[in-house]
């Protein structure tokens, strides 16, 4: 079973991402910020993360930056999903090492897509 990280300062965000995931067949773990999204990295291993770019204590551009530098981060799929849609953001994700970018409200449809093509 492969496992996604969830990080986003929103309980709502981080609990419809595994209403989303979990019936298809992916293991979720979740994370309140990207300090915390560091540690839940290590700790758990995950196939591929999904953050959000607006957190208190760490966002996400600095949480990928971080999780790029990591070996526990290196190589694996980060998309970001957040409100956030200015092209200048989206460079910014892309340099710090971001996969892909989804835009809040997001499709759940869309979601599983995604993560099952960047999975498997």
């Amino acid at each position: 079973m492969k496992t996604v990280l969830t990080i986003d300062d929103s309980k709502s965000v981080r609990d419809m991402v595994m209403f989303t995931l979990e019936p298809e067949g992916y293991r979720i773990v979740a994370a309140e910020n990207g300090a915390e999204g560091l540690e839940t990295l290590r700790a758990e291993k995950p196939d591929m993360v999904i953050t959000d770019l607006n957190m208190p204590v760490m966002d996400g551009i600095d949480f990928i930056s971080n999780a790029r530098a990591d070996a526990a981060g290196s190589g694996i799929p980060i998309v970001m999903l957040t409100t956030e849609s200015s092209p200048e953001m989206k460079e910014k994700g892309k340099s710090a090492g971001a996969t892909g970018w989804i835009n809040k409200p997001f499709d759940s449809d869309k979601l599983v897509a995604v993560t099952k093509k960047l999975l498997g």
